[in-house]
This record gives structure tokens, C-alpha cells and sequence, in this order.
């Protein structure tokens, strides 16, 4: 598969994020519930994946991503994200609308105008949600990091990375000032405090979206 079709790139992209912050591999099951996709569907684009040389499955196990893979699959994130920081930077966008924007925009882009706007940006390290963007080689650096569902009570942490797959999350985090740099106190389980002294209560899915310095 010399040249993936946007689909392929979106399987390869989320094989890739699904380990990005978590050592479990993805399994066609969730990959499926992850895109959206019948189950016959990601079964059939796997064989195609497999055979292109892009991914290493064998049946009913985990899928990972080959050396090739990979590469395809950091070259679309990393378009995605520079993205994700030029429409927030540069267009305006508050950082809950980027997501699908930059899904569609991702796979026409070309590289000359890619790498103008990563010149114009200053070339980031990372994401409005604090995703490392990967270089042209496929090589980030990604932080150390707690999981804040997972902190114990007394940690004290910046946050590093906010997940961007739940809009609502992200405009509820905005309301209270909440994104990647933000110092927080962890309380209890779901309970912060927050840089002026302020309380938040999280929802579980919020508090299992932020990552924190551990």
C-alpha cells in the first residue's frame, strides 16, 4: 500500500493514539467502536493494512503498528495537530471545534503548505490539548505523566494533556480556566483545586481525559 487512502490513514491514526498514553493494545473490537465502523469493516481493512505492510495482526489478537506503519501513521497526526494549533492560533477556533476540522483538512493538505504553517506557528511542540506533535521523522517527546483519575489525593501537578474526543469536556474545562499548564491539587478521586484557590468537581470521564506531571 504505497499511497493509504484517507480511510487507511484514520486506522493507522488510531492505532497509533489508542497506545500513545497507555502501554494495552487495540484490539479490531475497539477499533471498530473507536471509528464507528461494522466490525466486517475493520476486518476487511486490516487484511488490506496487513498485506501493505503497515500493521502486524494475526487472528483474534492485538493490532501493531510495523515500523512503516508507524510513520504513515505519526505523518497524519502530526498534520492533524499542526492543524489543530494553527486554526486556534491563527483562525480564531476555540480548541472543542478543531477536532473535526482538522480530521477533514488532514488528508488534503499538502506538505508545502504544512510546513508553512509550522513555520509560521514557531514550530510547536504540541497541541492546544497538549498532544506532543511529532517531527517529519516520526520522533516526539512525550512528558511524563499521571493520569489525574489515577492521582492520589495531595498530588500537585500541571496539566500536561487534555484528551479532545469529548467536545463537552473541553468546553466545560475551558469555563473554569482548566487546560494544558494549569497547576492543579488533587483533593479526592474527581476533585481538584484549582490555581486561585477555587473547587472543581470532575465527572469521571473528565477526570479519566487529564493528565497531569507526575
Amino acid at each position: 500500500m504505497k499511497h493509504p487512502t484517507p480511510a487507511a490513514e484514520d486506522y493507522l491514526k488510531t492505532i497509533y493514539a489508542h497506545t500513545e498514553w497507555q502501554p494495552n493494545p487495540i484490539t479490531p473490537s475497539v477499533l471498530a467502536a473507536r471509528l464507528g465502523v461494522a466490525p466486517s469493516s475493520v476486518t476487511e481493512m486490516v487484511k488490506k493494512l496487513a498485506a501493505g505492510g503497515l500493521i502486524e495482526h494475526v487472528p483474534y489478537g492485538p493490532l501493531t503498528l510495523s515500523r512503516t506503519g508507524f510513520l504513515r501513521a505519526t505523518a497524519v497526526v502530526r498534520r492533524h495537530r499542526l492543524i489543530e494549533t494553527w486554526l486556534v492560533r491563527k483562525m480564531g477556533y476555540d480548541w472543542h471545534e478543531v477536532h473535526d476540522e482538522a480530521e477533514v483538512l488532514e488528508h488534503s493538505i499538502s506538505d508545502r503548505l504544512l510546513a508553512a504553517i509550522d513555520d509560521r506557528l514557531g514550530h510547536p511542540s504540541a497541541d492546544p490539548h497538549g498532544d506532543p506533535i511529532p517531527a517529519e521523522d516520526g520522533s516526539l517527546t512525550r512528558p511524563d505523566a499521571i493520569l489525574l483519575a489515577e492521582a492520589a489525593p495531595g498530588h500537585v501537578g500541571a496539566v500536561v494533556r487534555i484528551s479532545d474526543r469529548d467536545p463537552d469536556i473541553l468546553r466545560d474545562l475551558a469555563v473554569h480556566r482548566v487546560g494544558p499548564g494549569t497547576r492543579l491539587t488533587v483533593l479526592e478521586p474527581g476533585v481538584v483545586r484549582l490555581p486561585g484557590g477555587g473547587i472543581c468537581r470532575l465527572s469521571s470521564a473528565a477526570a479519566r481525559s487529564i493528565w497531569l506531571t507526575s
